[in-house]
């Protein structure tokens, strides 16, 4: 686990070699302590390069054994005594320093990065604090406001950044573990004491106090009701005000607080729901990525509304060559126009230069006869979709993929009207397209699975998490959301206010609650889609609509609010009033006061105090709930791919997990009583009804929520 040599006759190479990123798992601490252990004792030796094996350095700890007791020789001792050490320790960073690789980093007297090479500490982004000296060393060596700012973030600096700020001694293009052989012979004889980190007096600013109160505040705006960051900051705190001993020991206490906590145990599902998430089974028993993609090189994208210009820049930027097609030339101008102006910003702030070479646009269908694959983007209308994979599939290449961007209607009605329903699959891009990284990919029930291969390869391509999901309306993110809507309007006829319902959300740790969100989005989006499936409309009483459609409870309140013209931000008035229309200040307005006020009385209903707990059961428990749904129907293979749709493409915070992880974290037995205590309230609303899942997996002891798996009997699974 790490190899041992001597070159240039004086110098002890130690090759960390522990695939795929040189992780510090137990053998490799062990190896590394011997190896250390040999080149100090050995007069032979003079210098010390530690470098890691395939160009990376180290990844940092190997989390997997964050689930189990400690094995092997702890970091922290290891890594003291390479710093200890009489003969000088060169660190030679390629690739990635992460975390413990990182640390390792900082306890070598010298650091020399390959120019390609980045560095960081993570831990926060686990739920922990970089607890092997990260938070104690890197305050002494670049100062207080650099090192909260990369320990609280988590942030990966470019070996420049490290250069300037004065973690790494030089920057190469050439090989880092050749320069850094050369710079440690040059090393020999020169005194050690000022390279050791830990004996640093940590440079500490006059407004010392200030400083983290500030960083506190900006912390707990950022990352609302989350323990690492803050944890981060009474560990720097430490740095400044105690010697390196006493620092060390705040933060293991602090690290030790923190690795028991739920939060840390929600950080660390996500992490490996994530590498889970593209691992699922067709009906055919084969595994996508055992089924070959094809390589895609040209594709088409038709629409260039905001879905369709953020799909051009994710394809563009990834280098695959992209026809855009508009109906219009007014359209096609200005989508053109925007999807420029988006690559050259993006190239900018990446520093390289815009793929503009690759894009071409056209308002013919024609140009289209050669390319692998075409996404469709129009507007959400299935007689127009229809119409377009008609066309598509006169013009296209029999063997072109056609896929849609559709946010839940019938990927198979699609497949169904083309010469290729096998090559027809969903690709669900969140907005903004270019920044969102969730991608959902639809499975049809007539999909190949090469079909689906391709579709989640080019979605990883572009940077996107891939989900696989079965075709249903709503697919998986957007069918659950419903339930969760509904729930927050039902406790505003009930006696909430959006502003309450909204905190109560974002104290759970949402950047926006529903209302709010709504607002961002735009209300007539919502509005639109009930009066296509016939919720509202011409056909509804709109002075008293009735509080019951297509034999369920239904709330009308969006409906009147739409009524009257409040579209959100973008009309200065929705949920929220704001200063003029696009500002985002919102303000409760007392004109929505009034109206419910009005309804309430309209309909003889007592207003009730409501708490913050039930608003977080109702609304929560219900989106769980659904999910447990979805996995019954076999819509999706594991609860964590539900997660992962929720954190990727909701912003569910991730100090919970995900909503399934977050019920189990709760106890599925808490969940199904409180639902069937709502339900018995609101026989009316069928989303409050406990699914068969939940009630057999309390049944069975609730099992942790990896197990579940085990306990889906579906035998028509749609992936």
């Amino acid at each position: 686990m790490a190899r041992y040599e001597l070159v240039k006759r004086s110098v002890a190479l130690i090759t960390l070699t522990n695939p795929p990123v040189n992780a510090l798992s137990s053998p490799v601490r062990h190896a590394i302590a011997k190896s250390m252990e040999r080149a100090l004792s050995d007069p032979k030796v003079t210098a010390v390069v530690i470098c890691g094996e395939n160009g990376r350095f180290c990844g940092g700890a190997d989390i997997r054994e964050f689930a189990g007791p400690l094995r092997g020789p702890p970091l922290i001792p290891v890594l003291d005594a390479i710093e200890a050490g009489r003969k000088p320790v060169v660190a030679a960073i390629e690739g990635v320093a992460l975390g413990g690789g990182f640390e390792l980093a900082l306890v070598c007297h010298y650091r020399i990065a390959h120019s390609k090479a980045r560095l960081g500490l993570p831990e926060v982004t686990l739920g922990i604090l970089p607890a092997a000296g990260g938070s104690q060393r890197l305050p002494r060596l670049i100062g207080i406001p650099a090192a909260l700012e990369l320990i609280t973030t988590g942030r990966h600096i470019s070996a420049q950044e490290a250069l300037k700020l004065g973690i790494v001694d030089q920057v190469t293009d050439q090989n880092a573990c050749e320069m850094a052989v050369e710079f440690a012979l040059k090393s020999v004889g020169k005194p050690l004491s000022s390279r050791r980190v830990s004996m640093l007096t940590t440079p500490c600013p006059p407004d010392l106090d200030a400083l983290l109160e500030a960083a506190t505040m900006q912390v707990k705006k950022k990352a609302r009701g989350v323990m690492a960051p803050l944890a981060c900051i009474q560990a720097v705190r430490a740095a400044a005000t105690m010697p390196f001993s006493k620092g060390m020991k705040r933060e293991s206490e602090l690290m030790t607080t923190l690795f028991n906590s739920g939060q840390a145990q929600a950080f660390q599902y996500c992490f490996f729901a994530q590498r889970t998430a593209g691992k699922w089974t067709l009906p055919s028993g084969a595994q996508w990525n055992n089924s070959k993609p094809r390589e895609i090189r040209s594709a088409a994208v038709i629409g260039l509304g905001t879905m369709g210009r953020g799909i051009v820049v994710s394809l563009a930027r990834v280098g695959i060559s992209v026809i855009a097609v508009e109906s219009e030339k007014k359209l096609l101008e200005n989508g053109r126009q925007m999807v420029i102006g988006m690559l050259e910003r993006d190239a900018k702030r990446r520093g390289v230069s815009a793929s503009l070479n690759l894009l071409k646009f056209t308002l013919s269908l024609q140009d289209l006869k050669d390319v692998d694959l075409v996404i469709e983007a129009v507007f959400e209308d299935m007689a127009l979709k229809k119409r377009v994979f008609q066309e598509l599939s006169k013009v296209c290449r029999p063997t072109t993929l056609l896929c849609t961007n559709t946010s839940g209607l019938d990927v198979d009605a699609l497949a169904g009207v083309t010469n290729r329903p096998h090559l027809v699959a969903g690709m669900h891009f969140f907005s903004p397209a270019h920044v969102m990284k969730l991608l959902e990919v639809v499975c049809g029930p007539r999909s190949s699975s090469e079909t689906i291969a391709t579709a989640m390869s080019l979605g990883k391509k572009m940077g996107k998490v891939s989900v696989a999901v079965g075709n249903c309306p709503g697919f998986v993110g957007n069918r659950m959301l419903k339930p969760y809507l509904d729930q927050a309007t039902f406790l505003l006829e009930e006696g909430a206010t959006p502003e309450q319902i909204d905190k109560a959300l974002e104290d759970f740790g949402f950047a926006m609650g529903v209302f709010r969100m709504s607002d961002l989005a735009g209300l007539d989006v919502g509005w639109r889609v009930r009066k296509e499936s016939g919720l509202t409309g011409p056909d509804v009483d709109s002075k008293n609509p009735p509080r019951r459609r297509q034999g369920h409870r239904y709330c009308p309140i969006p409906d009147m609010v739409c009524e009257q013209g409040r579209f959100g931000q973008k009309t200065g008035r929705g949920w929220y009033m704001y200063d003029k229309p696009g500002d985002t200040n919102a303000k409760p307005d007392p004109l929505i006061q009034n109206l419910l006020e009005t309804y309430r009385s309209r309909y003889g209903i007592q207003p009730r105090n409501i708490s913050d707990q039930e608003i977080i059961e109702r609304c929560l428990f219900v989106l769980a709930n659904e999910g447990f749904r979805i996995l019954e129907d076999g819509m999706a293979a594991r609860p964590e791919d539900i997660d992962v749709i929720y954190l990727f493409g909701y912003a569910f915070p991730r100090h919970r997990g995900g909503p399934m992880f977050y019920v189990s974290m709760v106890g599925l037995e808490r969940v199904l009583e409180r639902l069937e205590h709502y339900h018995q309230a609101h026989p009316d609303v069928p989303h409050l009804e406990p699914s068969a899942l939940l009630k057999k997996l309390v049944a069975c002891g609730s099992p942790p929520v990896q197990k579940w798996r085990e306990y889906i009997k579906t035998m028509h699974s749609h992936l």
